[in-house]
């Protein structure tokens, strides 16, 4: 919590450019919507990921 108080108190004393500004929404947005489709429709078997057994070398 005492990070985001101190990002959020860097920012409001050093507002970003408007792209940065920009870039941050767009990233926000994404990941939101990301997690609204994830939530609604469920997800892909094809971007599952799926555990592969770890294959053991042969002792020499």
């Amino acid at each position: 919590m005492d990070r985001l108080l101190f990002f959020m108190w860097r920012v409001w004393r050093n507002p970003p450019s408007r792209t940065a500004l920009l870039v941050m929404l767009g990233a926000l947005a994404l990941s939101i919507g990301l997690v609204l489709i994830e939530r609604g429709l469920g997800w892909p078997d094809w971007l599952r990921a799926d555990r592969v057994p770890r294959q053991r070398l042969p002792h020499l």
